[in-house]
């Protein structure tokens, strides 16, 4: 084991346990995508589908990776970041060995991996009891779910600089959520927008995430249309990341 792969190793395990102690981020992060999920369901029920060509149960359950991510990776992820600065748990880190880049990911880590474990029994669930058809292309559904891991606890990362407290991350992490419900296909599918607003939302943040991942489960997309959701993905990942990396504080705010 390299000297990296055991700091981020007792780094995530030490997460973990907080997070384990925390029943309320952990009910965030285990009940409420399924919550969202019926919630969506309900609404996807009243729409017409037939422009995005799929059904209700799929829409649901591709929508319903886009909610374990943001439940689970970005609004856990913000809280957990305040706490950390502000309890001086960053800080102390900072005057050891570790690089800042391995401090957070090794926050992140068990958010992360918890996120990612939920999309595969969703998708486990979808194929096996809803009647929703085994991915087309794993590998742009594999791709999708890393790419939004990693996107959204960049932005985290980012949305912590603007949060004095954990309870104010509540309303800091609003916005992305609702941008991200209404115009990034997790609630309304962009297929069945007017065409204006749906070019528009394409250039969202997790928009290329969820067409990634809508082109893999369901296929249908054309080569160039998962190839420019890569793109999109990937500028908006880069981008968070430089911001992160200028932005970030490690100090209490006061």
């Amino acid at each position: 084991m390299t000297a990296t792969t055991a700091r981020l190793t007792a780094l995530g395990r030490a997460e973990l346990t907080l997070l384990a102690r925390n029943r309320t981020a952990l009910s965030v992060a285990l009940l409420m995508p399924a919550a969202m999920i019926l919630a969506t369901k309900s609404t996807l029920d009243q729409m017409d589908l037939g422009k995005a060509g799929m059904s209700v149960a799929e829409a649901a359950m591709t929508s319903g990776i886009g909610m374990v991510l943001l439940l689970v990776v970005h609004i856990n992820l913000v809280s957990a970041y305040v706490a950390r600065r502000e309890e001086l748990v960053l800080k102390r880190l900072r005057t050891g060995e570790v690089p800042d880049r391995e401090i957070l990911a090794g926050t992140a880590l068990p958010a992360a991996g918890l996120a990612l474990a939920q999309c595969v029994v969703m998708v486990v669930t979808g194929v096996a009891f809803l009647d929703v058809t085994a991915p087309e292309r794993p590998e742009l559904l594999v791709a999708g779910a890393l790419l939004g891991t990693v996107l959204l606890a960049a932005l985290a990362a980012l949305t912590s600089a603007v949060t004095r407290t954990v309870e104010s991350a509540q309303i800091t992490t609003l916005p992305m959520f609702m941008i991200s419900m209404f115009g990034s296909g997790l609630f309304v599918p962009l297929e069945v927008m007017p065409a204006r607003l749906a070019s528009v939302c394409e250039l969202l943040p997790l928009t290329g995430v969820m067409t990634l991942v809508r082109a893999g489960w369901l296929g249908g997309a054309d080569g160039s249309e998962p190839a420019g959701a890569a793109v999109t993905a990937l500028a908006w990942t880069v981008l968070s990341v430089f911001a992160v990396q200028r932005w970030f504080r490690w100090e209490p705010r006061r």
